[in-house]
């Protein structure tokens, strides 16, 4: 994805400072290792995610956190209630388009790795998309190290991961949001998330969809295809994700044209249907999407994406924008990917 200007910063208002909780939104970090093991999911549930590649509906915010959150997702919009409730997209013509943080009113604007107030740069199909912003807004930056992501995070990666322990060392690898504004709210084409993520490897990877609004059929909700998991290429001989077919989310369908005939006859999307609060985890090569949303009101998430310990840089540019580089074959061991569970806490 396009990216902004660099980003220079050692000031301590930089929160990658700070590979911990603040306490803002949770408090601190459990002592006792029967807080963590609230948190953990079933064996059906973990069963459930190896065989359709996303499982769903797992709570991990309670309402007055989801209320928090969305409070302070508002100095990242450049779109509100009041200039969106109505039909007439036209009167919005200015105000959406891509790679524009400057235009946002806060002095750590420049810490974020991407921002685009719209993605899509079509004023129909507005879906405000960024990255970093865990750098700059406690309650986000606290959210990575939330123990009921964690530790599901941490079973899920183990599901697939080849030492065949329970739990695994996680990381964090980058933040999301996701905004579609009521009425003109945009689509999220069809994608595999590790088709953008091979500058690292192994693949040994995982999302988390973070529903802070309802989602429904008609706003927009996250869309699965389940075994999409196992789908990939083979180059040199070795196993690749789909090719990136829609940078911009403007061809819903595009994906469908590198499918197989096999893959096109199992392609069934599945609504995620999140409730407020509730989360959905995915395998890097599942592939999701999003539709419109047409609704009176906003549908917006927030999105944490973290790999296994040790995951290495397959790249000598900078894996994100502005942070220093991280040598081919070196494990990704900088502030920016701090520690966020350890089996050893449990």
């Amino acid at each position: 994805m396009t990216t902004n200007g660099p980003v220079q910063s050692t000031d301590v208002s930089d929160l990658s400072f700070l590979s911990k909780p603040i306490g803002d939104l949770f408090g601190d970090l459990p002592v006792n290792p029967d807080d963590y093991s609230r948190c953990l999911l079933s064996e059906d549930q973990i069963s459930f995610y190896k065989a359709n590649g996303y499982l769903t509906q797992v709570r991990v915010l309670t309402d007055e956190q989801c209320n928090r959150l969305l409070d302070e997702y508002k100095k990242f919009l450049l779109w509100n209630d009041n200039n969106n409730n109505n039909n007439n997209t036209n009167t919005n013509q200015n105000l959406y388009g891509k790679n524009d943080s400057h235009r946002l009113d806060f002095p750590e604007k420049n810490l974020l790795y991407e921002y685009h107030s719209n993605q899509s740069n079509d004023p129909n199909n507005v879906v405000t998309h960024m990255l970093g912003h865990w750098r700059i807004s406690p309650l986000f930056h606290d959210l990575i190290f939330m123990p009921t992501i964690t530790v599901p995070v941490s079973q899920l990666l183990a599901a697939f991961h080849p030492s065949k322990q329970l739990f695994v060392p996680v990381q964090f690898w980058h933040d999301q949001l996701f905004a579609k504004p009521p009425y003109h709210g945009g689509q999220v084409a069809w994608h595999q998330d590790y088709s953008y993520w091979t500058r690292t490897e192994p693949m040994q990877h995982i999302s988390v969809h973070i529903a802070l609004d309802d989602q429904t059929e008609e706003n927009g909700t996250i869309h699965y295809v389940p075994g999409s998991h196992l789908w990939h290429r083979i180059e040199n001989g070795q196993e690749v994700p789909l090719p990136i077919t829609d940078m911009d989310f403007s061809d819903m369908e595009s994906i469908k044209k590198i499918l197989t005939e096999e893959e096109m006859t199992k392609f069934q999307p599945l609504p995620s249907l999140l409730k407020r609060g509730h989360a959905s985890f995915h395998h890097p090569l599942t592939i999701h999407g999003s539709y419109s949303n047409r609704t009176s009101s906003p549908r917006r998430a927030a999105v944490l994406n973290y790999f296994v310990e040790g995951t290495r840089s397959n790249t000598d540019e900078p894996l994100l924008h502005g942070i220093p580089k991280i040598a081919r074959g070196e494990p990704l061991n900088s502030r920016f990917f701090p520690l966020v569970f350890d089996p050893k806490w449990m």
